[in-house]
């Protein structure tokens, strides 16, 4: 079977600290944090590795933060293949308060990126669409990196027969849906971003989905809390769905978006149906936010899931 490539450029250490009744400029202590390589790509490997799919996990990586990430990813037994870059890899903490479900993010920008490094990642993926099924670029660019490389990097892999999919936000993703990918999978605030406007109804999703496609995207999912919205291509044939799921509460909601794509992704690679793949899809989302560290959520927990979601076509005809 052909393999999933994900593409982090800005990989991180992701730090996640549990603060109880945490409360700014006051002195906290916690049990020791957890610490996982992360970024959107890294995740969803990682998700995608639960799920039992074969991937390969790529991107940038630089110092001794970057040594780390490789690391831990083949400890964890994920395969990857990082381009090793001069600057330091960023870290990312996320303090999370479990009596009140909240969650603080703190992201550093990153790495500066030159582009003999940015040449030798494209070369890499270059070499892995030979045996790829699919290339997801994934999360924010690095500092000194154009906002259009997703863009243009999508543009020269399409030309090598392997579908493209693009998750990230602001100028990036939406250069990138010019570039006439192959999905894009945004959440309901970097979809408002591109169309424009905020989302209040599933009128406004329906019409967001047509807006991307009709931008460049061949397949849109937009994600939200409760479920997702979904234009997809089987074809001639364009449907239009949307999926519930049940709410639950969440124990922390990072890199629930990106379990999320990696169901989707895993049932399509399975051949399954649009609707298998819809269920699995927000299974993983849902049963990610139950679980502490991106990616870490158990398949059982994510079947139960997607078993009682709600997959209705836009006529309102539930499938």
């Amino acid at each position: 079977m052909a393999v999933i490539v994900t593409v982090t450029p800005n990989a991180a250490i992701d730090k996640t600290l549990n603060v109880a009744n945490f409360q700014l400029s006051q002195r906290h202590r916690c049990q020791r944090g957890e610490s996982l390589p992360g970024g959107k790509g890294i995740n969803v490997a990682r998700a995608l590795k639960r799920l039992g799919e074969p991937v390969v996990a790529c991107g940038l990586a630089g110092g001794r933060t970057g040594e780390l990430i490789v690391e831990t990813l083949t400890h964890e037994g994920i395969l990857n293949d990082f381009v090793r870059i001069a600057d330091e890899s960023r870290t990312t903490t996320v303090v999370v308060d479990p009596t009140i479900g909240t969650q603080t993010e703190i992201f550093e920008y990153g790495p500066e990126v030159e582009p003999a490094e940015l040449a030798m990642l494209l070369e890499k993926l270059r070499y892995l669409a030979a045996s790829a099924a699919m290339i997801v670029l994934a999360g924010s660019l690095p500092r000194r990196v154009d906002p259009d490389w997703y863009a243009h990097t999508v543009r020269d892999l399409r030309r090598r027969d392997v579908e493209v999919v693009v998750d990230s936000e602001g100028d990036p993703l939406r250069l990138a849906i010019a570039s006439q990918p192959h999905l894009v999978a945004p959440n309901q605030h970097e979809a408002e971003e591109v169309v424009g406007h905020e989302f209040s109804s599933d009128a406004d999703f329906a019409a967001a989905l047509e807006e991307i496609a009709d931008l460049g995207a061949r397949n849109v999912l937009i994600t939200h809390v409760g479920g997702l919205h979904a234009l997809v291509r089987e074809g001639s044939k364009t449907r239009r769905l949307r999926v519930e799921v049940e709410q639950v509460e969440a124990v922390s909601d990072v890199g629930s978006g990106d379990a999320l794509l990696a169901g989707f992704l895993a049932g399509r690679l399975r051949k399954r149906s649009l609707e298998e793949c819809l269920r699995q899809a927000v299974g993983c989302g849902t049963a990610n936010a139950r679980s502490v560290g991106a990616g870490r959520f158990d398949p059982r927990d994510a079947t139960r899931y997607a078993a009682a979601a709600r997959v209705t076509e836009y006529s309102g005809t539930p499938v």
